[in-house]
């Protein structure tokens, strides 16, 4: 911004007066603008160290025809000198468009720990927030699951106060809608584990039980597990985006005031419709599992269907598929948990959207690996 608007060819000087008393007086002359080369401030610089303690910088401004930024970026610089240094930068003799200027822009403190010098923390330090950090998650993640049992003992009691129709909606977005993709990661895996395996069967002549390996493979662990990490990133993810949108949006602060409780409107919807759908979707996936492995053992291995189906149902008992579809329940809970706990804790922001649809998918994931882990110690413990 230019103050004067007659056009000024001098180029900006700086003179000053008093240097060995307590009081400094800066003289600016000329037009301070960017086009033009601008001034040494060196000699100021050192004056200014030869300068007492207590000394005052004053302006004289009679000489000076314009300006733009370029003053504002002396200004500002003499003026943290200024702080640093122990003397006084007064602003009474500046232009009043100036000093405005440089009250706004020493309004708001720059923040220093964004300086590149200032990121780096110390080890310790480091190591420090992420125990609090763990520490604090590991909390709001116990509150989030006492507020959930606590919504879901109102469930029974047939106090819980959500819409059906949400209830209609998710049920077939979890469900119907679920079954293409599962459909083809089922089928592809079904593939794979029979070609893996045929490998080693055939060098001892035992391609016959190729669908005893595909059959168990599918009703115990891959059913179930695939289905679950298919499951987070579909729709894990959409329930975080879903609720961070609302959280952006104020939404939920408006439930809240209304008197709903967003566990219960929300959440509860949202976990029951995990927890129906995907017994379901774990027993289509272990069916396509299996037809997936009967692909290779026909097509490749000359048995016949007849021989794969016989052999199948020798080898599954109810008991293999129940261990399944307990297993797709519990990490239904653990998806619809993971999406609404990162959906309520989403900021407000557009990004914070982002992050918290990709937290729930790494979140959902590593609990049901842990969790899938934990039903293999105990299935073995039991003999089951």
């Amino acid at each position: 911004m230019t103050t004067s608007t007659t056009t000024v060819s001098e180029t900006p000087r700086i003179l000053w007066e008093g240097a060995a008393t307590d009081r400094l007086q800066v003289r600016l002359c000329g037009s301070w603008l960017r086009d033009l080369p601008q001034p040494a401030v060196a000699d100021l610089e050192e004056a200014l160290r030869n300068t007492p303690g207590t000394c005052r910088v004053v302006f004289d401004c009679q000489e000076l025809q314009a300006w733009d930024s370029s003053l504002l970026t002396f200004l500002l610089r003499l003026v943290r000198k200024g702080e640093a240094g122990g003397f006084a930068v007064e602003q009474e003799g500046l232009p009043e468009g100036v000093q405005k200027l440089l009250q706004l822009a020493s309004a708001v403190p720059e923040k220093k720990a964004g300086r590149a010098e200032d990121v780096r923390e110390p080890l310790l330090s480091r190591v420090g927030n992420e125990v609090l950090l763990v520490l604090g998650e590991g909390a709001n993640m116990l509150a989030f699951l006492g507020e959930s049992v606590q919504a879901a003992g109102r469930l029974v009691r047939g106090k819980a106060r959500f819409r059906r129709s949400d209830l209609i909606l998710l049920l077939q977005e979890c469900g119907v809608k679920a079954l293409p993709i599962v459909s083809l990661i089922s089928v592809l895996v079904g593939l794979i584990l029979a070609f893996v395996g045929s490998v080693q069967l055939k060098t001892f002549g035992a391609q016959i039980y190729i669908a005893d390996m595909v059959g168990i493979a599918m009703a115990r662990e891959m059913g179930a597990m695939m289905t679950a990490i298919i499951m987070a990133g579909r729709t894990g993810a959409a329930f975080a985006a879903q609720l961070g949108t609302m959280e952006v949006n104020e939404e939920i602060d408006a439930l809240k005031t209304l008197g709903f409780s967003p566990m219960e409107f929300l959440v509860l919807p949202r976990m029951l419709a995990l927890i129906l759908m995907m017994p379901l979707l774990c027993l289509y996936a272990d069916l396509m599992g299996i037809l997936g492995g009967a692909v290779v053992g026909i097509g490749m291995f000359d048995l016949t269907p007849t021989q794969y189906l016989l052999q199948t149902s020798g080898a599954l008992g109810l008991n293999d598929f129940a261990i399944g579809l307990v297993k797709s329940s519990f990490f239904g809970i653990l998806v619809a948990f993971s999406g609404c706990l990162r959906g309520i804790q989403c900021g407000r922001s557009a990004s914070a959207v982002g992050s918290a649809a990709t937290s729930a998918v790494v979140m959902a994931i590593v609990l049901i690996v842990l969790f899938d882990g934990l039903f293999a110690v105990l299935t073995e413990i039991l003999s089951i």
